[in-house]
């Protein structure tokens, strides 16, 4: 971009003492394999939310494939954006400012999206504001309960609330506050695959569809869920040296390991001689481009149901089990439960049960908004444009962004 666009771009920033004109944020969203748009008001009214998927380009390879999601994008955006706007019943030119995505994610599919929101707010004089796609997974959440507070009179979810963001790519756990905006304290990870990939992994093993959350939460009711006995490793910690960014801490820190159930379930197929099954059922479906999870229980003996039925329970009992200890840890006041793998029936039923043992108040968000959408991006980046926290003309993708501090480095600063 050039000096003159950089110049121009300043000259429009809104200073914190000047309230925003209408609180329209246009939000995109292009962090892995879904193109988003979306129009939200004052970061808890949503206009429009618009999703182009890829799920038929990449269903073939079993997986994300960055490169075809980069051309994905490229060909979507532009459509999205304006179906998101005409949506919203607005023009482009009502907006505050454009919100976007900047990581973590794919290298190239978030530069699609940096790429054509820089372009959009030099052409409309608007700022520019970053969003960390953690965060917006966690304002999907707070999105639908600032709308049902205004609309029902509730209180809002008491703070600070313990936050599991578990989906594809992603599984941590953060301590969320709001003091001078908001706050997150990093206190749990994933130290191998996030637990949404074990579910694509495991159900591309036993010739399923994918994405595999779906298709495993949908044929785990007609299995016996502690028919297979699984069971998690402990997680040894390595030497904890100062400064070192990679020292585990199990006394400050929840850690989750979802490599070795994957392992697991493929030494039971491999024992118990499952290969024939499985390569006739992952024939079968392939033929049928528009198989649904409905179309594979015909295909799955009580074996194969079991096996799936047992490995979604010993996932969801880890999250579980380990996320109410650390908001037991670490005194939170709630619990927010976002990303794709929150979106699973046996998950919900299970988190729900617990929080109201425990006399915790607990949030979801709505199906629509547990995958990647924009309309939480919008959501995320409405304290920011109050806070005139605009991006850098240097923005750019980071495809390992982190959120908030490290527990192990933020015990005296939270």
């Amino acid at each position: 971009m050039s000096g003159l666009f950089f110049h121009y771009y300043r000259s429009v920033s809104i200073s914190p003492e000047s309230p925003p004109r209408s609180g329209l944020i246009l939000g995109i969203e292009t962090s892995c394999d879904e193109t988003a748009a979306a129009v939200v008001r004052d970061g808890s009214e949503t206009l429009s939310n618009v999703v182009a998927s890829q799920i038929a380009t990449h269903s073939p390879y079993g997986g994300v494939v960055p490169e075809l999601a980069s051309r994905e994008h490229m060909r979507n955006i532009v459509p999205v954006v304006r179906s998101a706007v005409q949506e919203a019943g607005i023009t482009l030119a009502d907006v505050d400012a454009i919100a976007v995505t900047s990581g973590p994610g794919l290298a190239g599919a978030l530069l699609v999206g940096i790429s054509y929101a820089k372009s959009l707010a030099w052409a409309l004089g608007k700022p520019l504001i970053a969003v960390n796609h953690l965060e917006g997974h966690i304002h999907a959440v707070l999105l639908e309960q600032a709308a049902l507070a205004r609309e029902s009179e509730l209180d809002p979810l008491p703070l600070p609330a313990m936050a599991l963001v578990v989906s594809g790519g992603h599984t941590h756990l953060y301590l969320v506050r709001h003091g001078k905006g908001w706050r997150y304290r990093n206190v749990g990870r994933t130290v191998d695959d996030a637990a949404g990939e074990a579910f694509d992994k495991v159900a591309k093993l036993l010739g399923l569809g994918y994405p595999g959350g779906p298709w495993i939460d949908a044929l785990a009711p007609h299995g016996n869920a502690v028919a297979v006995p699984f069971s998690f490793s402990q997680i040894k910690s390595k030497v904890h040296r100062r400064g070192d960014p990679g020292a585990l801490d199990p006394a400050i820190e929840t850690f989750f390991s979802f490599s070795g159930i994957k392992t697991a379930v493929l030494r039971y197929t491999q024992v118990h001689e499952m290969s024939t099954g499985i390569e006739a059922r992952r024939t079968a479906l392939h033929a049928n481009p528009a198989a649904k999870p409905a179309d594979a229980l015909p295909l799955c003996d009580s074996q194969t149901l079991d096996l799936i039925a047992s490995f979604q329970r010993a996932v969801v009992d880890d999250l579980r089990r380990k996320t109410f200890r650390a908001a037991e840890q670490f005194g939170a006041a709630s619990l927010l439960v976002s990303g794709g793998v929150a979106a699973n029936r046996e998950l919900r039923v299970r988190f729900t049960s617990e929080a109201a043992e425990r006399g915790l108040p607990i949030a979801f968000p709505s199906l629509a908004l547990s995958t990647d959408n924009a309309a939480m991006i919008a959501a995320a980046a409405y304290p920011k444009l109050t806070a005139a926290d605009f991006a850098p003309d240097t923005l750019t993708a980071d495809p390992s962004l982190a959120l908030g501090i490290a527990a192990a480095r933020a015990a005296e600063t939270l």
